[in-house]
């Protein structure tokens, strides 16, 4: 049974930083894709960044582009997220997710999924 920790969430003002850690457990995760999704009150759940366990390939929303990094420890399976120049839209949930897949920016293509971890920017 594949299982997602998130952690890493809090409280930051605009303009800094917080790293997002995501411990996977239950699987060899060398044929998975591992996503980052955010979702804010009263909004649909939406894409962040996604990243190809074995090769590193990785893909992007256009609004975190350049600001947001995602990366993975193949030793520690674990995923990153690291979030620079945070803005007070990027306040949400944001959750570790898991597909057996090939990249995807749709929710519905990933089938294990996190608790979730709070991001909240100040303005």
């Amino acid at each position: 049974q594949v299982q997602l920790v998130e952690s890493g969430g809090g409280l930051v003002q605009a303009g800094g930083s917080l790293r997002l850690s995501c411990a996977a457990s239950g699987r060899t995760f060398s044929g998975y894709t591992m996503a980052w999704f955010r979702q804010a009150p009263g909004k649909e759940r939406e894409f962040v960044a996604a990243i190809r366990w074995s090769t590193g390939s990785t893909d992007y929303a256009d609004s975190v582009k350049g600001r947001f990094t995602i990366s993975r420890d193949k030793a520690k399976n674990t995923m990153y997220l690291q979030m620079n120049s945070l803005k007070p839209e990027d306040t949400a949930l944001y959750y570790c997710t898991a597909s057996t897949g090939y990249m995807s920016r749709s929710s519905r293509m990933y089938e294990y999924w996190g608790q979730g971890t709070q991001v909240t920017v100040s303005s």
